[in-house]
């Protein structure tokens, strides 16, 4: 994309009306950031994956309520961690990750355990054995 076709078409919903960088090329042919105001394509489709998001979070907070997952499953979701992110944060080998996702083995974990995962999610301990109710 040359540097007059960067997108400009004021988008807010996701930018608040600050500019971002783009990279595009001038007329010399080299890279260089052009600020821009969005481009209506792309706020479309972040809507669309935040709408997803939104719906899996909801999936895994009413899973967790029936007794299917762990609180801990709920927060990684609403992190957007996989397990072996979660395990590389932690320092918790990912098998063992995987299991604290049960509910019956998350609830005899160690404080100690749930304080590295709770600073890995940047939540207190409390938060991070909770999930909201509605």
């Amino acid at each position: 994309m040359k540097v007059k076709e960067v997108p400009q078409d004021n988008t807010v919903e996701y930018y608040e009306g600050i500019k971002r960088a783009c990279y595009a090329v001038n007329d010399e042919g080299k890279y260089v950031i052009v600020p821009s105001n969005g481009w209506s394509e792309e706020e479309f489709i972040n809507r669309l994956a935040v709408d997803e998001l939104v719906v899996n979070l909801e999936k895994t907070r009413k899973a967790v309520l029936a007794g299917e997952k762990s609180p801990l499953a709920y927060h990684m979701e609403r992190r957007q961690m996989i397990p072996e992110i979660l395990g590389k944060t932690t320092g918790i080998a990912v098998f063992r990750v995987k299991r604290h996702l049960r509910p019956g083995i998350f609830t005899k974990l160690k404080d100690s355990l749930l304080e590295r995962y709770a600073k890995a999610l940047a939540i207190t301990i409390e938060e991070l054995k909770t999930v909201p109710q509605n």
